[in-house]
C-alpha cells in the first residue's frame, strides 16, 4: 500500500501510481462502503471503495462547480447515488456512468469551490481490493477558476467511442442516428427505465431496417451505453457527410400531459414553453456529464450559416412532414402539436437537414407502456424507416428540378 499522496497538482493527469500497474479487468465500486462526509474546518472525504486498483484521473470544472473523477474498467451496476451521498451537504448531487470506451465517470456537483488535497489509491497486497480516497478543502473562486478544466493525455484521447466512418461514395445515402443521452448521462427516468437505454435499442433496431433496404449507409452516434457530447454528435455527422440527422428521444415533462411523438426543428426561439424546456434539458446535458463546453461552437462567419440555412431549413421541414405522415399512416400516436420549433444544439448543422424527434415521453403512461413493447417499436421503425426513404426519393427529385 502507499500512503495518499499530498499533491497540488496530480489531479491535473492520470494518477502515476495507479497506471503503473498491469490493471486490465474490470472493478467493481462497492456502494455500501463508498461514501462522502463533510468534516470540519471546510473540509470533505470522498472515499470509493474498488474491488481492484484501476487507472483514474481526477479535474475540476467551473460554472457550475463540479469534480470529476473518470476510471478505467469500473462497474458501477448496482451502485445508487444514495449509497455514496446519504445527504446534501457541501457536495450537493453525485452522478455516475459509462463515459467513454473503457471508461466510466463520477461527477460531483460542489456547493461552492473545492479543491483536492489529498488524492491516493491505496491497493492491499493481500486482496488487491483498493480504496480512491480524495479529500476537498473549501477553495477561493479565483484558485478554483485558474485550476479548472480537463487535463491532456494521450492515453485518454486516444480511447474513442466514435465508429468508424467510411469514405463516402458520390451516391450513397448517409444516415446518421443520435440515441439521447448515454453513459453518465441517462435521461428520463420512469419506474425503473431510462430514456438511454430504450433509445439506443430503438436507434439499433431502425439502423438496421434501412441498412436492410440496401438504400443508405447508416452511423450511430453511440452504439453502447457511453456518453458522447453534444458538439460531438454534430461533429460524427459532418465527418460523415451525412444527408440526414436523426436525433431520438423519450423524454419526460414536469408540468403538462405530454404524449405522443412530436418532430422538432431548429429555431433560435422554442416555439412554446414545453419546447423551451426540453431544449434546457437537452443542452444541460454536457453540463450533468461534466464536459467543460467553453469553445464548443464553431467560429464560422454568421451570414454564411444563414445562407446555408435558406436551403436547409426547408429540407428540414419536408423531413419533419415526412415523418409525421408515416407515422400517423401507421396508427401511431402522435402530440397535438405535432411540428414544433426548439433551439436544441444537436440540429445546428446549416448544412445537413436535422430533425430531432420526440417519440413519446416517458412521464406519459401510454407512450412509456408503448415504448417498451417490442411488436410496437417495430412498427414505428418501420414506419420511420419508409419515412426516411420516401423523403429521400422526393428530395432527391426536387433538388434536380432546381437545378434545371
Amino acid at each position: 500500500m502507499w500512503n495518499f499522496l499530498k499533491a497540488t497538482c496530480v489531479f491535473a493527469m492520470l494518477c502515476g501510481p495507479a497506471a503503473a500497474q498491469s490493471l486490465s479487468a474490470v472493478a467493481r465500486v462497492d456502494g455500501t462502503k463508498s461514501s462522502i462526509e463533510d468534516g470540519w474546518f471546510g473540509k470533505t472525504q470522498l472515499t470509493v471503495h474498488l474491488s481492484q486498483g484501476v487507472p483514474f484521473r481526477v479535474f475540476h470544472l467551473a460554472d457550475p462547480p463540479r469534480l470529476v473523477v473518470d476510471f478505467q474498467d469500473a462497474n458501477w451496476a448496482g451502485v445508487e447515488p444514495s449509497d455514496i451521498l446519504e445527504e446534501p451537504g457541501r457536495i450537493t448531487q453525485v452522478r455516475f456512468g459509462p463515459f467513454k470506451q473503457g471508461w466510466s465517470r463520477l461527477v460531483l456537483d460542489l456547493a461552492e469551490p473545492m479543491l483536492p488535497s489529498e488524492i491516493g489509491l491505496p491497493v492491499d497486497a493481500q486482496t488487491g481490493q483498493a480504496v480512491l480516497g480524495i479529500a476537498l478543502k473549501v477553495a477561493s473562486e479565483q484558485d478554483f477558476a485558474a485550476k479548472a478544466g480537463a487535463p491532456a493525455d494521450a492515453r485518454w484521447e486516444a480511447s474513442t467511442t466514435e465508429p468508424q466512418i467510411a469514405a463516402k461514395a458520390d451516391d450513397r445515402f448517409v444516415i446518421v442516428i443520435d440515441p439521447g443521452h448515454g453513459g453518465v448521462d441517462p435521461g428520463a427516468v420512469r419506474d425503473g427505465i431510462n430514456e438511454k437505454d430504450l433509445m439506443l435499442t430503438m436507434a439499433r433496431g431502425l439502423a438496421e431496417t434501412l441498412a436492410r433496404s440496401g438504400q443508405a449507409d447508416v452511423y450511430l452516434t453511440r452504439n453502447e451505453d457511453v456518453f458522447v457530447s453534444l458538439p460531438a454528435r454534430v461533429g460524427m455527422a459532418h465527418r460523415a457527410k451525412a444527408d440526414l440527422f436523426l436525433s431520438l428521444h423519450a423524454d419526460a415533462l414536469s408540468q403538462g400531459q405530454a404524449h405522443g411523438a412530436t418532430v422538432y426543428t431548429l429555431a433560435d426561439e422554442a416555439s412554446d414553453a414545453a419546447s423551451a424546456q426540453l431544449a434546457a434539458q437537452h443542452n444541460r446535458a454536457d453540463i450533468i456529464a461534466g464536459v467543460d463546453l467553453s469553445g464548443a461552437d464553431d467560429a464560422v462567419a454568421g451570414v454564411l450559416i444563414d445562407l446555408a440555412r435558406q436551403e436547409t431549413n426547408p429540407r428540414n421541414d419536408a423531413l419533419a412532414t415526412a415523418l409525421l405522415d408515416g407515422m400517423e399512416a401507421a396508427g401511431k400516436p402522435l402530440a397535438k402539436t405535432r411540428q414544433r420549433r426548439a433551439g436544441f444544439s444537436v440540429l445546428k448543422s446549416a448544412d445537413i437537414p436535422s430533425v430531432l424527434l420526440e417519440v413519446g415521453f416517458l412521464s406519459s403512461p401510454r407512450d412509456l407502456a408503448n415504448l417498451r413493447d417490442p411488436v410496437w417499436r417495430e412498427g414505428m421503425i418501420n414506419a420511420l424507416a419508409q419515412s426516411i426513404l420516401d423523403w429521400r426519393a422526393d428530395d432527391l427529385a426536387k433538388r434536380a428540378l432546381i437545378r434545371q
